[in-house]
């Protein structure tokens, strides 16, 4: 492999670049290195970011990060939640409970993780070889050639690659490249933060993912580094929105925090406490307890028919976008990053395998998609005889055996079959 200067504008070639230096594009680079097949990880940052909240790992995903050497490095790190449960949002009676640690074990194979999306980002990282990731390179463009594809940064340095894979978020640059199409707001805002575990000492003891349901929103926490931090995301309609679609939003808007950075956590503390007004003393304790808060708007995008050429293909956000309802898109991405390695590896023919590889991936993730937009109304129903039906309906719905098809599923097997 050609070494690709950091700045300048000279031209190498390589096998395979990634775009993207988050979860998915060095998932997609572990992945490949244990394929056997090499790899350059672009990623427009200047230097690696620590900043982040709280994610959660599934079973589907974390068996995958053990069979790529990561899943030791990944357990010191994470927590084991016992159990999702879910309460109503005015008086904080539970509804339902999902037993998780050792039931989830026992049922898929694999543990269900809370954890700091930073410390899966450096995990990952730590198990990459030194100049894997080049950092400061902002891909601007993406030409589609029959045999080659090259990526165009900011710096006017050119690459060509035998494949390129576009694991660069909701706002891909390489997507434009398969699809014109918009990013969808959903409507919904998000504030999260995280909380110093201390403060809600009677939680300490027994870790879980706690959630409250109730009309037009919903609030989840759960203990994340180590159980050192608790950290939460409370969703609520944006009383400003105006359109579904934002194509004039610039491209980090929907990866970070949509407020003015002049923004008090203060006065959005005040806005959370009053968007949620009347609903369990906990969850305003969570908004008054945060150090720093956070406001983001949520978007998704439609799936798409296709997601790649002869020679480009996309990963994770930049294919598939998701809501986070069903708390899957980091999952997805390292379902998606191990059956592509796989399908490299076994084909000669580079779009062969890219086509395998869509043809594996893109009924799964858009079935996740639409189930997570789907879940959104359910999990916001305002109070009613389809409220009251749903609270009847949850114990057995929320049993742990009824996530077969989303935890049970073994991407490594889907991509040997």
């Amino acid at each position: 492999m050609t070494s690709i200067p950091m700045r300048g504008g000279i031209r190498g070639t390589a096998r395979i670049g990634v775009l993207g230096g988050g979860i998915a594009g060095l998932t997609t680079a572990v992945a490949l290195r244990n394929a056997g097949l090499d790899c350059v990880v672009f990623e427009q940052a200047p230097r690696v970011e620590t900043a982040g909240l709280g994610l959660q790992i599934t079973p589907n995903a974390s068996r995958l990060l053990a069979s790529l050497g990561v899943g030791d490095a990944v357990d010191a790190v994470a927590t084991r939640p016992l159990s999702i449960d879910v309460h109503r949002w005015d008086g904080g009676r539970r509804l339902a409970r999902t037993p998780l640690g050792d039931a989830c074990v026992e049922s898929f194979g694999a543990p269900y993780y809370t954890m700091h999306r930073a410390d899966l980002q450096q995990s990952l990282l730590r198990s990459l070889p030194t100049g894997t990731v080049r950092l400061g390179h902002r891909c601007v463009a993406v030409r589609c050639a029959p045999e080659t594809v090259t990526a165009v940064f900011a710096d006017g340095s050119e690459v060509a690659f035998d494949v390129l894979v576009g694991a660069d978020g909701i706002s891909s640059v390489a997507r434009r490249a398969i699809a014109d199409d918009l990013r969808r707001f959903s409507g919904q805002i998000a504030y999260r933060g995280l909380v110093p575990a201390g403060t809600f000492p009677e939680w300490e003891a027994e870790p879980r993912v706690r959630g409250w349901f109730g009309p037009s929103q919903h609030c989840v926490c759960y203990p994340v580094a180590s159980d050192r931090f608790i950290s939460f995301t409370a969703m609520t309609p944006d009383a400003t929105a105006s359109a579904p679609e934002d194509r004039t939003a610039r491209p980090a808007a929907s990866a970070g925090p949509a407020r003015d950075e002049a923004t008090s956590t203060a006065s959005l503390a005040r806005a959370a406490a009053a968007a949620y007004e009347g609903w369990d003393p906990l969850v305003l304790r969570l908004f008054r307890s945060a150090p720093t808060l956070g406001l983001w708007r949520l978007h998704d995008r439609d799936p798409l028919p296709r997601w790649s050429t002869s020679r480009l293909t996309l990963i994770g956000d930049a294919a598939h976008p998701m809501l986070p309802f069903r708390a899957q898109g980091a999952n997805q991405a390292i379902e998606d990053a191990v059956v592509l390695s796989a399908c490299l590896r076994q084909a000669d023919d580079q779009p062969m395998a890219l086509r395998r590889y869509e043809e594996l991936r893109l009924p799964r993730t858009t079935r996740i998609q639409l189930s997570s937009r789907e879940s959104a109304e359910v999990f916001h129903l305002g109070d009613g005889d389809r409220q009251l039906e749903r609270d009847r309906d949850m114990p057995e719905r929320w049993a742990l055996r009824n996530n077969e098809w989303l935890f049970g599923y073994r991407a490594e097997s889907a991509a040997l079959s």
